[in-house]
């Protein structure tokens, strides 16, 4: 079962939890209308991988992102980031992607921030799950990667192979679905050479999962394990919604491996209807799909949060064992 921690006070002024509860921190940078689901995914997920023992989360917002009135409104019920920067420690980290405004990661509002994040996390977490953007950030400032542009968007439901193994992947298949949704990747050549483990890739997708071991593991993902079903669909509608409006110059491709024969069929439909009157005031009538949308990724989802919760609190107990253990002997000493 998951506690959310309020805003209003650390975990040293919170609630008498025992040394055992593992606290992980969620960055969440998603941009306005993604907030709230994300939030929900990673709750979600989080429950149901937990439902033997209790863990506490702690939100956290970056003050620099980009956000309407709405939005700002939405992450008062967050910390801000310097209340993780100011933190001793926290057991795990999940840092998410968000919106990119400029076209290299350094020039970002948020960039100089994220990095201090970087290095908090190295030494003040167990382990540090970094999804999508927060990825392609972490090892450009831990490494010096540059991630690089596909010629169109990334989107859809991609079988991963698994190519090593870790305690991350215990248990997984040798082959399993995972949601992708960039405009960008980091080139699988360099993360090798530079020490990172791919555990899981495909031909299209480059490494879908890798690590990189120091004082804290850092678990790197370049997909999406913790949408929900109707995750993709959102993203298209707002995407063909983007592009009605004029907000984009193209249209966008429709995910691959997601939608069933028939409502792809109504959005090529949708789409023809659109190039062929592309107005402002066009009437978007979008499939009705959302109950038959896949979930094909989600059991592999759950077995990667459960090893990674399982490996965050096996080392939690270690931790908590040795400082015991340091301090019988101090007090037999004295």
């Amino acid at each position: 079962m998951i506690r959310i921690l309020p805003a209003a006070g650390s975990v040293s002024r919170g609630p008498n939890f025992g040394s055992d509860v593992p606290v992980i921190g969620i960055v969440n940078n998603m941009p306005d209308a993604a907030l709230l689901a994300t939030e929900h995914q990673f709750c979600d997920l989080l429950t149901e991988v937990s439902q033997n023992f209790l863990i506490c989360l702690r939100f956290f917002s970056m003050p620099q992102l980009p956000r309407s009135e709405a939005g700002r409104a939405f992450v008062k019920r967050y910390e801000e980031i310097g209340e993780l920067l100011a933190a001793d420690r926290l057991d795990a980290l999940i840092v998410t992607g968000t919106e990119v405004h400029a076209p290299l990661l350094q020039d970002e509002p948020y960039w100089t921030t994220l990095t201090k994040v970087v290095d908090w996390a190295k030494d003040h977490t167990t382990s540090t799950i970094w999804s999508c953007l927060g990825a392609h950030a972490a090892v450009l400032h831990l490494d010096g990667i540059q991630r690089r542009p596909f010629r169109e968007k990334l989107s859809g439901v991609f079988e991963c192979y698994k190519v090593a193994d870790h305690a991350i992947v215990s248990d997984a298949p040798a082959r399993w679905c995972v949601p992708h949704s960039r405009y960008n990747s980091l080139p699988e050549e360099e993360l090798v050479s530079r020490g990172y483990r791919v555990l899981s890739r495909s031909p299209e997708v480059g490494a879908d999962l890798f690590l990189r071991q120091g004082r804290s593991l850092f678990v790197f993902l370049q997909g999406h394990p913790e949408y929900d079903s109707p995750a993709l669909f959102r993203e298209y509608r707002r995407d063909i919604r983007e592009f009605v409006a004029g907000a984009r110059n193209s249209y966008p491709t429709m995910p691959c491996g997601y939608f069933d024969e028939k409502t792809a069929a109504e959005f090529d439909e949708l789409r023809d209807r659109i190039l062929r009157d592309r107005s402002a005031d066009t009437v978007l009538k979008f499939p009705d799909c959302e109950t038959t949308l896949p979930h094909s990724w989600h059991e592999q989802a759950v077995r990667l949060y459960t090893n990674w919760l399982s490996y965050v609190v096996e080392h939690k107990q270690s931790g908590n064992g040795l400082k015991e253990s340091h301090s019988a002997n101090a007090s037999h000493a004295g």
